[in-house]
């Protein structure tokens, strides 16, 4: 190894990460059901392209190929989530079908020499339940416990790792107050109801599994921002800052590693009486003690504060915003219009470690963390995406630094593995290190991908940024 290489941590665990909705298909095989996803999806205007998840990646027929491409990549974990809506249709009945799917999955992994990283949780609920109230019905919270132990009962032999919740504010925000994702709504007290049952549900759902395997990992993944005021002299600027970032992490970190929400977010939203939905006990559930937190870092963001939108301005995922709102800063930005801010992942993993991780000794893996750019393929298919690459350099690099900081971070999981269904984006954005072509399900490694597996393979990064390990 070259002097120069920026080495990582022996036994760094390298993967990558997908969704079930996003890839697997086969929406009404073997007993699946509609999801709130499926729902959504249909409804005009919903998806950008006009798509839905009922082929995807057809990953449900081809999962035997996409392990080996993984193996392919050198990829030492992968990153899966369960359809809630297959192994449990109606939301509490097991389905054996929809079950047996993942079993062959993690035997097929196991014999890769690939880690099973599973997510329960990654947005599609059962669209009985949601029937029902969904999130923002206590009883969802209950549901998903039982979700959680029907699916240790079949897989925790062989799954050592478990997350409960893939980002929890997307589902309770995007979905319940902006309506931008299923299912959505666009009821501010739902979304703040939503927030504190998926936080319930993980620690109902930890207390489940923690029973059945003590010996097991157990985890939650939050996206977390790095929220900066545009002007740090300006009070209005600074207050915007503080909402967002107390709506946005916070109301997430404090719950789970504190025992209680932050004053000040219990303030900003007391007219939509959220304090009235918590019980007592709920806390002490929620900060069920974790063996690691799973960090998605996508990109951070300048913000300002201005006068209150008007009445006909669409609904915001921030019910206490307070007329705050991100502010370009001149940086590159990526396919999504995201500002590509490295630093920021650095700071971040500090900031969660001072603040919260540290006392805890909890470690920390970066779950997901990646960029969509407009592919171009050549004539055999290969995309040469350097700007992809680029970005994903850039933030192994940020995390190189923040491990020379002292942060305690285990590992990184790209996301995504391959391009798929990008939730109302449909088809359009492309996040993959492998391109699907989506007439033909034919996969294929692009340049980014290429040197993600000899990143893995060294594990280190040349002196160089973007340079290939040998």
């Amino acid at each position: 190894m070259s002097a120069t290489s920026l080495e990582f941590p022996e036994n760094f665990l390298w993967g990558a990460a997908t969704a079930a909705y996003q890839i697997e298909g086969a929406a009404r095989e073997d007993g699946r059901q509609d999801s709130i996803w499926d729902v959504f999806a249909r409804k005009p205007g919903a998806v950008a392209d006009a798509h839905n998840g009922d082929v995807a990646c057809d990953h449900y027929h081809r999962y035997k190929q996409d392990v080996a491409l993984m193996r392919e990549l050198n990829l030492k974990a992968y990153r899966f989530s369960t359809s809630w809506a297959r192994c449990m249709p109606d939301g509490v009945t097991p389905n054996p079908d929809g079950i047996r799917f993942y079993s062959s999955l993690v035997d097929e992994l196991l014999a890769a020499g690939i880690t099973p990283w599973l997510t329960l949780y990654h947005w599609d609920l059962p669209q009985a339940l949601e029937d029902q109230g969904g999130w923002a019905n206590r009883e969802t919270a209950e549901r998903f416990a039982d979700f959680a132990e029907v699916m240790h009962e079949a897989l925790g032999s062989r799954v050592r790792i478990w997350t409960t919740l893939n980002e929890p504010w997307c589902s309770a925000f995007l979905g319940y107050a902006a309506g931008v994702h299923a299912p959505g709504r666009t009821e501010p007290a739902a979304a703040l109801a939503a927030a504190h049952h998926l936080l319930l549900g993980h620690g109902l759902a930890a207390q489940r599994l923690r029973a059945r395997d003590p010996e097991a990992d157990i985890g939650i993944t939050l996206n977390l921002n790095v929220v900066d005021p545009v002007d740090p002299a300006n009070a209005g600027d600074l207050d915007a800052a503080r909402r967002l970032d107390g709506q946005f992490n916070r109301i997430f970190l404090d719950p789970l590693f504190r025992g209680g929400y932050p004053a000040d977010v219990l303030a900003d939203v007391a007219h939509l009486g959220f304090a009235g939905i918590i019980r007592e006990g709920d806390l002490d559930v929620i900060a069920e003690p974790i063996d690691l937190l799973g960090v998605n870092y996508y990109h951070g963001e300048a913000v300002t504060k201005t006068p209150p939108a008007p009445e006909a301005a669409p609904p915001s995922p921030f019910v206490a915003a307070d007329g705050a709102h991100a502010v370009p800063r001149g940086l590159p930005v990526t396919g999504m219009g995201w500002e590509v801010q490295p630093d920021g992942l650095r700071r971040l993993l500090n900031r969660v470690q001072q603040e919260y991780t540290g006392p805890a000794g909890i470690p920390i893996y970066i779950t997901e963390n990646g960029a969509s750019y407009e592919d171009v393929p050549d004539a055999a298919g290969f995309v040469d995406d350097q700007n992809r690459l680029a970005f994903l350099d850039a933030h192994l690099r940020a995390l190189h630094a923040a491990l020379a900081d002292g942060v305690d971070v285990r590992g990184y999981l790209a996301w995504s593995l391959m391009d798929n269904f990008e939730w109302a984006y449909g088809y359009y954005q492309r996040f993959g290190l492998v391109r699907v072509d989506y007439g033909s399900q034919q996969r294929i490694p692009k340049a980014s991908g290429l040197w993600y597996a000899g990143v893995v393979r060294q594990n280190a990064l040349t002196a160089a940024p973007g340079l290939q390990p040998a």
